[in-house]
């Protein structure tokens, strides 16, 4: 099985067209892709997605910035995360475009895990 791979940073937003937008004039990144709830930028190696954040959890429940992961076997990895003491939170999601999954480290932050199809 192959290492992990870094994916992108993944911020939630209330507004993600506004986001992309001060993030596009702010700081000059290339907007890939950009709907009401999904946008794709880079600059240079750097990848950020812009996901709308559900409900206002961008404050109210501590979400932040998510550290994104392409594995090859989503449900191996997190097994294996689990059995080093992450959870997972919610459950697998079987997407047109692969699996995805999150999983608290530790200290509470989010991975995500994305296998494509």
């Amino acid at each position: 099985m192959a290492a992990a791979s870094f994916r992108w940073i993944l911020q939630l937003h209330k507004d993600v067209p506004k986001a992309a937008n001060f993030y596009s004039q702010g700081l000059d990144f290339t907007v890939n892709v950009c709907t009401h709830r999904w946008a794709e930028l880079h600059s240079g190696d750097l990848k950020l997605a812009l996901m709308q954040s559900p409900n206002d959890h961008v404050m109210q429940k501590g979400y932040s910035s998510m550290l994104s992961f392409v594995v090859t076997d989503i449900n191996t990895t997190v097994t294996k995360l689990m059995a080093l003491g992450a959870e997972l939170d919610g459950s697998i999601k079987y997407e047109y475009h692969g699996k995805v999954a999150a999983i608290r480290c530790l200290d509470g932050h989010v991975l995500g895990l994305y296998e494509p199809a």
